[in-house]
């Protein structure tokens, strides 16, 4: 039975519902800036189950997102209970036959370059220094198993496009899937995105049932946050304004107003 069919698509009409002026789900929860504030990578959940129909509702809203051409490219697997079970089982097996698959894509770009390369490595850093796991192969295994065991969460997200799709698209899936990590948010969800799913695409692929057709893109854990945990002790920084953003209000003249455009 599909846990999440308590409530049909039918049933929340956002998109209906979205065109009316003054329409505003989920208002008075909390707004879009604070949820973009909040929102972090969660690596520990608590044994806590979320409502399948809220999955649902989350999925249809965050379904709103931009994507070029109105294409909505995603494609979206959730999966829970014994199906999330058995998947977690066969990836520890292999992790522990010590089998590794080959990605259809990379995660990072190769001889990734500054200052890319000391942003990932600091993240890194962070991570084992939080958790005392060693920065060393078997330490590295030990950070897998608690990925594919989606960090104890208690439902799993897999997104794929069609591989006839391009960059625009891949891009498109991805602000669907930001969409659907700031309202999780909203509803006092966490979550975490996964990519490292997408260096095992056989494993994954034959166990959801992917056709060949279709890439898988990322995965996702979903659930509610363990805050007492190490491995959500600690935020990654981000980079100030003036590092990736350059204001113009004529060529090659910068701009300290606010009138004027972003040029990326």
């Amino acid at each position: 039975r599909d846990w999440s069919s308590d409530v049909c698509s039918s049933d929340l009409d956002f998109r209906a519902l979205a065109i009316i002026p003054g329409f505003r789900p989920g208002s008075g929860l909390m707004n879009v800036s604070d949820a973009v504030a909040k929102r972090y990578s969660t690596r520990a959940f608590l044994d806590r189950p979320v409502d399948g129909a809220l999955v649902r509702e989350l999925l249809e809203l965050a379904a709103l997102a931009p994507s070029g051409g109105n294409l909505q490219p995603w494609i979206v697997q959730v999966i829970a209970g014994e199906r999330q079970a058995g998947l977690k089982r066969v990836m520890a097996a292999k992790l522990d036959a010590g089998e590794r698959e080959k990605g259809e894509y990379n995660v990072y770009p190769p001889n990734l370059w500054e200052p890319l390369n000391g942003r990932r490595a600091t993240a890194a850093s962070q991570r084992f220094d939080a958790t005392g796991i060693v920065d060393d192969p078997a330490g590295a295994v030990e950070m897998q198993r608690e990925n594919f065991a989606f960090f104890g969460a208690p439902v799993g997200l897999f997104f794929s496009l069609d591989r006839r799709c391009g960059p625009p698209q891949w891009a498109d899936v991805g602000m669907m899937m930001q969409t659907f990590m700031l309202l999780a948010v909203e509803r006092g969800l966490a979550t975490c995105p996964q990519m490292i799913w997408a260096r095992w695409p056989k494993t994954v692929s034959t166990y959801l049932e992917i056709p060949e057709s279709h890439i898988l893109y990322s995965g996702m854990s979903l659930g509610y946050a363990d805050e007492s945990s190490k491995w959500n002790s600690f935020r990654t920084a981000r980079a100030p304004l003036a590092d990736f953003a350059t204001f113009q209000d004529r060529k090659s003249t910068p701009l300290n107003s606010s009138h004027g455009y972003i040029s990326y």
